[in-house]
Formats: C-alpha cells, sequence, structure tokens
C-alpha cells in the first residue's frame, strides 16, 4: 500500500471509529435516563398503580387497552418526552410527509436501539410476555414494514443469545 493510500485508509479507520464513538456516547446518555421520567409528576403516580395491573395481564388483551385508557395522562407525558416510544414520532404531524408511513421509519438508529431494548425488556416482564407475539402486534399498531420487523427480531434475538443478566421478572 502507498504510503498516502495508506494515511488516507488509517484517517477513514479514524473517523469511522469516531463516529461509532458519538454512537456509543449517545447510547450511553440514553441507557442512564432511560425513562427517568416515570419517577416525577405525572407519571410516577400512575405507573405505580398500573404497573403491577398491566404485569398480570397478556401484552394487547382487551383488559390491557382498557388499564392503558386509564393511564392516558402519563403515557402522553411519557411518549412526548421518550423518543424511543413511537408514540413521540406521531405528535404535531398533521402536515407530516406522507413518505414516511410510520413511526418507526421516523426514527433513527439510536432511538431504534433503545426501543428494542426496552420492548424486549417490557416481554420479560409479563407471565406470558413473548416480544415474537408483541412485534406482531405492534407492526399492525404502528404499520411498519416486514423489513423494519425483521430488523427488531434480529435485534431482540441477539440480545436474547447474549443471555443478559437481569431481573426483568421484578421489575
Amino acid at each position: 500500500m502507498a504510503n498516502g493510500s495508506r494515511t488516507k485508509t488509517l484517517r477513514h479507520i479514524e473517523t469511522v471509529r469516531n463516529f461509532i464513538g458519538g454512537m456509543i456516547q449517545e447510547l450511553i446518555t440514553r441507557q442512564q435516563h432511560h425513562d427517568q421520567s416515570k419517577l416525577e409528576s405525572p407519571e410516577v403516580d400512575i405507573f405505580e398503580k398500573y404497573t403491577p395491573l398491566l404485569r398480570k395481564c397478556t401484552y394487547g388483551s382487551d383488559e390491557y387497552k382498557k388499564h392503558l385508557l386509564l393511564m392516558q395522562t402519563a403515557l402522553d407525558h411519557h411518549y412526548r418526552t421518550n423518543r424511543h416510544h413511537p408514540e413521540f414520532h406521531l405528535f404535531g404531524l398533521e402536515n407530516a410527509d406522507p413518505v414516511f408511513d410510520s413511526p418507526l421509519e421516523r426514527m433513527n438508529l439510536i432511538d431504534l436501539n433503545e426501543l428494542c431494548c426496552d420492548w424486549y425488556a417490557a416481554s420479560l416482564r409479563h407471565d406470558d410476555g413473548d416480544y415474537h407475539r408483541s412485534i406482531e402486534i405492534n407492526q399492525k399498531r404502528f404499520g411498519f414494514t416486514d423489513e423494519t420487523k425483521r430488523i427488531l427480531l434480529n435485534t431482540m434475538e441477539f440480545l436474547e443469545s447474549k443471555n443478559i443478566y437481569h431481573k426483568a421478572e421484578e421489575s
């Protein structure tokens, strides 16, 4: 490799490392701040009451949806505050670009990474939780493509394969 070419290759490697580092930094920030709004008003009291009830019912069931309706004030605040939720990307979109059919396709990869971790962890909270079933329900709910669905499944399967220590059954 000629000296000039080697220098350019090293600069490229450095640039890619810097971009990956920037993504890692943002993921660390997301890790530290994930769902902190649930610990403050108006969310804290409502989540305290309904989280145990949600845990006991099947995700997406009529009973589950009934509880969500009663939590609407907290959920609206939560979704407006946390961009890893698809609902965050629905607010103020009356004149949105119709090219983006799904709020997931308005997200960036950092958002999707946090969403995958959140949805996977949420599936572990339910006695009958199953992230495959949850993704099926959410694909209908949010209208994301089969390609996006496959990426979400690939990511959750990756997380599952890592056997990451958790106490999700206690959350």
